[in-house]
């Protein structure tokens, strides 16, 4: 952003980069580094184990939130979970793939409009539903309901943003996935708290 080095959009930075998809607007803000997202705050996203990390639109993302991917997880199955096939040198002998692929938990995907504020971390495979905010330092191991806020370790929901029918009808709405023009013209609508007003946007 002109002026405020520390805040860079993520969309950019993430084209070239296998298993990993940004919706546009969405932001990292950090003084040291910010552009280096994927590389120092996206850890164990290794290409080889294929899972994705998709993060919407309109997302805010603040200093030093961790997203963690399925390649951080270690077999567990058997006495020891420490990793000797990757040191080689014949402990790679025996080794079962199989036993650590059981523990990948999939793509991790973080909706349009979160709020994930500094130092959360979110844990492999987790899905963040739209406009959900999770507090500074929280630890996101489960799905987290669109609108919810979440906080605490490990983070549980603390209240919904909105009552049911009016997140039905933001999901409904999606204004995310509006033209620029039509949110632009529409700001009020969408910062505001009227529903009708969001529906009727035009």
């Amino acid at each position: 952003m002109p002026g405020h080095p520390r805040v860079v959009f993520l969309r950019p930075l993430a084209q070239g980069r296998p298993n990993v998809e940004a919706g546009a607007y969405s932001y990292y803000d950090d003084p040291d580094q910010p552009e280096a997202f994927f590389d120092r705050n996206v850890r164990y996203h290794f290409d080889f184990v294929g899972d994705r990390l998709i993060i919407g639109p309109f997302c805010a993302i603040g200093t030093g939130a961790q997203i963690i991917m399925s390649g951080a997880n270690h077999a567990m199955d058997g006495f020891s979970t420490y990793p000797f096939n990757i040191f080689a040198n014949g402990w790679e002998a025996g080794f079962d793939p199989e036993s650590w692929a059981k523990g990948m938990r999939g793509d991790t995907r973080i909706g349009a409009d979160v709020w994930i504020g500094s130092e959360a971390w979110i844990m492999p495979g987790v899905t963040v539903g739209p406009g959900a905010i999770i507090a500074a330092r929280a630890v996101v191991t489960q799905d987290v309901a669109p609108y919810a806020v979440v906080g605490g370790n490990p983070a549980r929901e603390l209240r919904q943003r909105f009552d049911a029918d009016t997140v039905s009808a933001l999901l409904d709405i999606a204004w995310w996935a509006w033209p620029v023009a039509k949110i632009t013209r529409n700001l009020g609508a969408i910062r505001g708290a009227d529903i009708d007003a969001l529906r009727a946007a035009t």
